[in-house]
């Protein structure tokens, strides 16, 4: 049988991170239909000035109103200048706000590990369980582990030693999770899964960045929690000679 275990997960040193979504960098094409059209506005202005009838001259309101249009113009130009370089910040400040990930221990929605010596998800029961069917899939999809537990109503994590309900030792690789649970009256009790793994590194070119947890690629909005890793300071002792 595998040796599997359900316990509270480790302590949790941050609270719930809140993410910088990032916009799209359309500014660069409006922009330059903006600069087109101010152009050709200006071209028409000066045209009609030059070419007009000197008995009969532009009418003063008329002209009044076409400079308020090529005020608007222009001005509309500088401001999308501006939301350029904001979106230009915005992006910067979410590629290091990922950064700062890297080589942390976080918890992500997600229901795919990574099996090596171990591996471990953390399930959250909405309410207490008298039954709950935990089943565990490799890459093939395939069933390889499924147990049953009576769950209550919280987190728990739950950490699969690799083994199949045969004794089959499974080789490392990656496997999924899928927990359902179900209470005293029989109705169906939700059961959520996340993955906790360390931040490996950051893909900088996409938008937003994208974190490597064991292989696989989550935004920063999927973090649910930051857990910190104890060191083991006890002092070796060294062998009397």
């Amino acid at each position: 049988m595998a040796v599997d275990s359900i316990s509270t997960p480790a302590p949790v040193v941050s609270g719930t991170v809140t993410n910088t979504s990032t916009s799209t960098d359309t500014s660069s094409t409006t922009t330059t239909g903006i600069a087109d059209n101010f152009q050709t506005f200006l071209t028409l202005l000066t045209t009609q000035l030059q070419n007009q009838n000197p008995l009969d001259p532009l009418d003063t309101n008329q002209f009044t109103q076409q400079l308020v249009q090529f005020a608007g113009v222009e001005q509309q130009l500088k401001s999308n200048d501006q939301l350029k370089a904001l979106v230009a910040m915005q992006k910067s400040s979410a590629a290091t706000e990922a950064l700062i990930y890297v080589g942390q221990t976080v918890t992500v929605d997600g229901s795919t590990a990574k099996f090596d010596t171990s591996a471990t998800w953390n399930l959250s029961a909405a309410a207490d369980t008298t039954t709950s069917t935990v089943n565990i899939n490799n890459a093939a999809g395939v069933t390889v582990y499924t147990g049953n537990f009576a769950l209550k109503k919280g987190d728990f994590s739950f950490v699969w030693d690799g083994k199949s309900n045969d004794g089959t030792q499974n080789p490392a690789g990656y496997y999924t999770i899928s927990a359902t649970g179900k209470d005293g009256t029989g109705k169906t009790v939700a059961i959520s899964t996340e993955v906790q793994g360390m931040v490996d590194s950051v893909d900088m070119t996409s938008s937003p960045p994208l974190l490597s947890i064991q292989g696989s690629n989550y935004t920063t909005d999927k973090i649910k929690r930051v857990v910190r890793t104890i060191a083991d300071t006890t002092p070796v002792k060294t062998p009397a000679t």
